[in-house]
């Protein structure tokens, strides 16, 4: 299988290859159904807008059911699998959950960010990761990015000062006060636009997500973190 084969099944759904690797054990890919370890993982996932406007077709999106993109990711990566001989492999359905970030940055140019999420040299911060392909034998024409975290050359760094509540500083991501804060009309900016800190990263601006699209991610977090303060 060429890279560039896997590339072009992927953009039917506006969806890209992070780059591959060959796994070793010690990255603790999973063994492929039949028993064999995988000869190569790509990670899969999306930079920019195209992944929505194709998700927003979906009829996951619509149905009103729960965790409509992650349905909308196995539903299409599970068919992607199966056209290209592969086993999709998913960030989520766990605990236990599977090492993704590590396999991101040992795919890719990745690093992270000083607010903790994974930056890219050409996307920033406006990326993320649906799952991965993992096959049997050794892919063709893996990319090979090895480039230096844009982060290291940002002597301004805005995005640590943009957060109107301080949340992200040398301690960490406060996340109560970020809850806090989308949760009044003072964060609504926030809500309808995306992340501020994320916002004011200067790489990346031409992958930055739409209004609709940063809405539906931030109110995935929003729901997501009051189910949080509701579990015992």
């Amino acid at each position: 299988m060429d890279y560039a084969i896997i590339e072009a099944a992927l953009a039917r759904h506006g969806l890209i290859g992070r780059g591959g690797f060959y796994p070793e054990p010690r990255d603790a890919v999973p063994t492929l159904p039949d028993g064999r370890p995988a000869g190569t993982l790509v990670p899969v996932g999306n930079a920019g807008p195209a992944m929505w406007r194709a998700f927003a077709e979906a009829h996951e999106f619509a149905d009103g059911g729960p965790d409509a993109l992650d349905r909308w990711s196995v539903r299409v990566l599970n068919d992607l699998a199966a056209e290209l001989g592969a086993t999709a492999l998913f960030p989520f359905g766990g605990p236990p959950y599977l090492p993704f970030v590590a396999w991101a940055k040992r795919a890719g140019p990745v690093a992270e960010s000083p607010l903790g999420i994974l930056v890219h040299p050409d996307y920033g911060l406006w990326h993320a990761y649906r799952g991965a392909l993992s096959f049997a034998g050794r892919a063709a024409a893996l990319p090979r990015d090895e480039r230096p975290r844009p982060c290291d050359d940002c002597a301004a760094k805005p995005c640590l000062s943009a957060c109107p509540v301080t949340a992200f500083n040398d301690s960490g991501y406060d996340v109560a006060a970020c809850v806090k804060h989308i949760s009044t009309p003072a964060g609504a900016d926030c809500m309808d636009l995306g992340c501020r800190a994320r916002r004011a990263c200067p790489v990346g601006q031409d992958h930055a997500y739409t209004p609709a699209q940063a809405r539906f991610h931030m109110d995935a977090f929003w729901r997501a973190r009051q189910r949080d303060m509701l579990t015992p």
